[in-house]
Parts: structure tokens; C-alpha cells; sequence
């Protein structure tokens, strides 16, 4: 087990698309998540596409972003205006499109599953115009005879678009303007969280399709954690086959991972991945800056159990199962119970 780095898939003066890829880290293949980090400059747009997984993602910075979505068998655009801490779902097959239309970078970090994926523990796009387009895989008279076009007018369609996935738009350039209210958007960073907030403690925001419903087309729960200087998360598991990819948003720390007579005590810094596979316990400490985690569960509803606190299973069994099971006093067993 170790903290995951990513690798640039393509870099630019417009922005930048990394990716954690599989062939570096091969447990992302068994356990079949994936992620990947887009970064729009000013005016930078990421052209329209799809891909093979479901995922979302989380704004990690910027105000003033735009994203235009197309569903299967939809014909009408949702375009949505996006903010630091929003969450977007992007179920698997929607054609989507990215846009900065402020003046400070726009960065969103996407956690998927790609249990359906072409490449297990890895997002594959399918970009729909341009150079990398799907089209120019066709002849150009299939092209033409598809769209009702002649020679030229085919030429001009499968040619005049010389950039790649990423590239900056002119301030000539306009795009739909976003809709004033969207379904399609959670800001999980403004919601009440499940845990916390408390000085010196961690602050626990889960989401699943109960509070957004959205998230629910891709089968997963996102989970963000809070964690205050030098504070600590409780050890917890996810009591079903989930497995849980954590990615590092602000901050420093440690996470340590415990199971099957395993165990694991890795550095984090912002920018990194763990994976967290399916039943182990995971607790978090966070360093001088604090630590703040943004995480994906393979699973709609997934049943997260503490191993410590007033909700932890400790606190559920008997005193007497308690007292066996330590091999502790009475005493001792009381002295815990008030102090947890």
C-alpha cells in the first residue's frame, strides 16, 4: 500500500488533464476505481466527450467554472455553473463539456469506478470532435454521407478544429450561459456534516443519493473529512463489499490502513491517492496544516461502522463481551465508556 502520484495525459498552456494510471499502481486495476485531475486556466475549455466509467467530481478550486451535459437519449444541454466544493456526478455514457470562465485556475479532482471499463483502474474518453475526435476515425465520405454534406463542407467539419482535448477560447468565444438552478450540483463543502465540526476533531460530510438524488445514477457515496491540526479520524470500516479511494485535497498527514493481518502507515500530501480495499479499517491523522480528504465508496448506501465513539460497535456490545474481549476490569471498561 503506498500514496499514489499521477501522470500528465496531456499539458498545456490552457490546462492540464493528469491521470493515476494502472500500470503504476495495479491495485487500482484489481480493486477497479480510478481518477483523474483536470485543471482549466482562464478561458480554457475541455472539448465534449464521454467516458466509460461512472464517476464525480469535486471543484477543488475556482468560482467560475461551466459544464454542459448531454444524457442518453436526451435532446436538450444542462449546463451548470460550478464553485469550489461542488460535487458532479457524471454517470457513465453522458457527453460532457468543461469551461473557466473566471480569472483563477478551475481544478476538480474525478473518483470513479470502472468495474465496466475498457481499462480497469482507468477512465477512458472519448473525445467527439477535433483531431482526437471519434469522426476522424471514419472515411470522409461515410462522414458526408451521415451528415448531408458535400466535399468541402466535410472538409470544413472534420478539419477546422485544429486542438486537442484542451485548448483556450477566444474572447470572442461565447458559450450557454449556466442555468440558475441545477439538480445535477451538490456543494458538499456548504453542507451540514454528519460528524463534527469540532475544535481540534474531524468534520464528516457524507453523500448519497438520500440527499442527492443525482449521485445515485452512479453508484457511489462521496465521503468529505475535515480534519483540524494534529487531529485524528476514528479507525472506521464499510461493513460490505465497498471498496474506497481517497484522494488528498489540502494539507498533510497520515492515513493508516488495517486488515486481513495487514497493516499500513502511509505520509499523505495534497495531490495523492490511497486505496482502502473492501473491509479494512482506515484512521486518518492529520499534520501542523491540517487535512482534508475527499473520498469515493463503490456503493450507494454504504454501511460505515465506527470503531470508536458513542456510535462505535464497542459502545454497542455488553460490558461483559467488552470486559472478555479486552480481558480489562469492570473499572477499566466504565472508565472507557465515559471517555469515548
Amino acid at each position: 500500500m503506498e500514496a499514489m502520484n499521477p501522470k500528465p495525459f496531456v499539458e498545456g498552456e490552457a490546462g492540464s488533464y493528469y491521470k493515476w494510471l494502472p500500470s503504476d499502481y495495479p491495485l487500482l486495476a484489481q480493486t477497479k476505481v480510478a481518477a483523474g485531475r483536470l485543471l482549466l486556466r482562464p478561458r480554457g475549455f475541455a472539448l465534449p466527450h464521454y467516458a466509460d466509467c461512472s464517476k464525480f467530481g469535486y471543484v477543488l478550486q475556482g468560482e467560475d467554472g461551466v459544464a454542459g451535459f448531454v444524457f442518453p437519449n436526451k435532446c436538450n444541454e444542462e449546463v451548470v455553473k460550478l464553485k469550489k466544493g461542488d460535487l458532479i456526478p457524471v454517470p457513465t455514457g453522458v457527453t460532457s463539456w468543461w469551461f473557466n470562465d473566471g480569472d483563477s485556475d478551475l481544478e476538480i479532482i474525478f473518483l470513479g469506478e470502472t468495474k465496466g471499463a475498457h481499462v480497469p483502474g482507468d477512465i477512458s474518453y472519448f473525445i467527439l470532435s477535433g483531431p482526437l475526435g471519434l469522426l476522424q476515425g471514419f472515411s470522409p465520405e461515410y462522414v458526408g454521407k451521415s451528415y448531408s454534406l458535400n466535399e468541402q463542407e466535410t472538409t470544413t467539419f472534420l478539419k477546422s478544429q485544429p486542438n486537442g482535448l484542451i485548448f483556450t477560447l477566444q474572447q470572442s468565444q461565447s458559450l450557454p450561459k449556466p442555468h440558475k438552478h441545477s439538480k445535477l450540483v451538490y456543494n458538499i463543502d456548504a453542507a451540514v456534516p454528519d460528524i463534527g465540526p469540532k475544535v481540534g476533531a474531524a468534520a464528516v460530510t457524507t453523500v448519497t443519493e438520500s440527499t442527492f438524488p443525482f449521485i445515485g445514477q452512479t453508484g457511489l457515496t462521496a465521503v468529505l473529512e475535515k480534519l483540524d491540526a494534529n487531529a485524528i479520524r476514528s479507525p472506521v470500516y464499510v461493513a460490505e463489499p465497498s471498496d474506497q479511494l481517497i484522494y488528498v485535497a489540502k494539507g498533510s498527514g497520515k492515513i493508516q490502513i488495517v486488515g486481513l493481518s495487514k497493516k499500513f502507515d502511509v505520509e499523505v500530501k495534497v495531490g495523492q491517492l490511497i486505496l482502502v480495499p473492501r473491509y479494512f479499517a482506515v484512521g486518518k491523522i492529520a499534520g501542523e496544516e491540517g487535512l482534508e480528504c475527499i473520498s469515493i465508496i463503490t456503493d450507494t448506501h454504504p454501511l460505515v461502522e465506527e470503531l470508536a465513539g458513542k456510535t462505535s460497535v464497542w459502545e454497542a456490545l455488553s460490558p461483559e463481551v467488552f470486559q472478555i474481549s479486552f480481558n480489562v476490569t469492570a473499572e477499566f471498561e466504565k472508565l472507557f465508556r465515559s471517555k469515548a
